[in-house]
């Protein structure tokens, strides 16, 4: 990461070279490979913090670099965020993501925030306990809806399915393919007896940049200040049953996709 500070004057207009393997290569900003690195970055970042009010969003990649290994490549990155519900600057980010042929990749990310976080985790723990002490699931469909819009009830809930779809987007992500969410179609809470809370939630992933779509269904489970839990099977719209994450009991399993508001209630 020390690297980042003597980055040369990146040469904008230029056709890219090879990487000769193992050199360290400095690259454009504006390139896509490095776009496309720290969206992953970000997406394992927004999984490990599962703060749906905190929610981060690349703003600028400023300085990048790769190295190409043996059967992977390692991009080096500093870049800024925006906080993803409220569209403003609160920080910036170096990370190193390293791709692998074979693997989901591997992310080593450090974040600081200009913008106290406590307001993102009040926020969150208010949530929170109003999903946790509900006599009556929650029951959503399509957010955003077909004009784009999300209801102000449901940011938070759309939140927390983007926090639990950045497991699957970065660990499906390669060098060469990226994922974003286009929609999440249905949300429906598990109501428990103990202290987490649970849905089931139905998400369409765009892939970049085949232009193909992936649906996915995603059993969550969130304990404040803990790791979310996510179980999911996906299938692409264009090949079939592609993975999932295990058939055990709580998992995402056996969902069917031939009607899914029949399937929600």
């Amino acid at each position: 990461l020390l690297l980042l500070s003597s980055f040369p004057p990146a040469s904008a207009g230029k056709r890219p070279q090879p990487v000769p393997p193992g050199d360290i290569h400095v690259l454009d900003p504006n390139n896509p490979q490095a776009a496309r690195a720290a969206q992953v970055a970000l997406q394992y970042e927004n999984f490990d913090r599962a703060s749906p009010h905190g929610l981060l969003r690349l703003l600028e990649v400023k300085k990048a670099a790769v190295k190409i290994t043996t059967g992977s490549q390692k991009f080096y990155l500093y870049f800024t965020v925006v906080s993803y519900i409220y569209e403003e600057y609160i920080g910036s980010c170096i990370s190193t993501v390293v791709f692998q042929k074979l693997a989901p990749p591997k992310v080593y990310s450090k974040c600081v925030l200009t913008q106290d976080e406590k307001q993102f985790h009040e926020k969150d723990k208010k949530f929170y306990e109003s999903l946790r002490h509900r006599r009556k699931p929650i029951i959503v469909y399509n957010i955003p809806d077909s004009y784009g819009n999300i209801d102000r009830a449901h940011i938070a809930l759309w939140g927390l399915a983007i926090c639990g779809s950045s497991k699957i987007m970065f660990e499906h992500s390669r060098e060469d393919l990226s994922y974003n969410v286009a929609q999440v179609k249905a949300v429906k809470q598990e109501l428990r007896n103990d202290n987490a809370v649970e849905f089931q939630i139905l998400v369409v992933f765009h892939e970049t940049p085949t232009q193909n779509t992936k649906t996915c269904h995603l059993n969550l489970t969130w304990t404040i200040g803990q790791p979310l839990k996510v179980k999911h099977i996906c299938t692409s719209d264009n090949h079939g049953l592609e993975d999932g994450s295990g058939q055990d009991s709580g998992s995402a399993a056996g969902m069917s996709h031939e009607n899914e508001r029949n399937f929600w209630e």
